[in-house]
């Protein structure tokens, strides 16, 4: 583990050229820079992620930054993260 040069986030001048670690269903992941979208955390957290008519995906995530410190995803959602914001993904069949 690196030691954080600057505590605080400061999202001006090119904050997003920073990798960020956040954990992904178990499993540290790198991300570029302070946001995700649901599409990367679901890619992230399946090789191939589940697909078809009954699939439901679920995110859920805490330790977020800002006003998004926890809650859940759906698909076309972005989350602004922080070094070491969880997220919980699972896949489920609705039928």
């Amino acid at each position: 583990m690196t030691p954080n040069e600057n505590d605080h986030d400061d999202d001006h001048g090119g904050g997003n050229d920073k990798t960020t670690t956040i954990i992904v269903n178990t499993r540290e992941k790198k991300v570029e820079g302070k946001e995700v979208t649901f599409d990367q955390i679901v890619r992230l957290a399946f090789e191939t992620p589940p697909s078809g008519p009954n699939i439901e995906i679920t995110v859920a995530y805490r330790k977020g930054r800002g006003n998004t410190q926890s809650g859940t995803m759906k698909p076309g959602d972005s989350v602004k993260v922080q070094d070491g914001t969880i997220f919980d993904v699972t896949a489920t069949d609705k039928s």
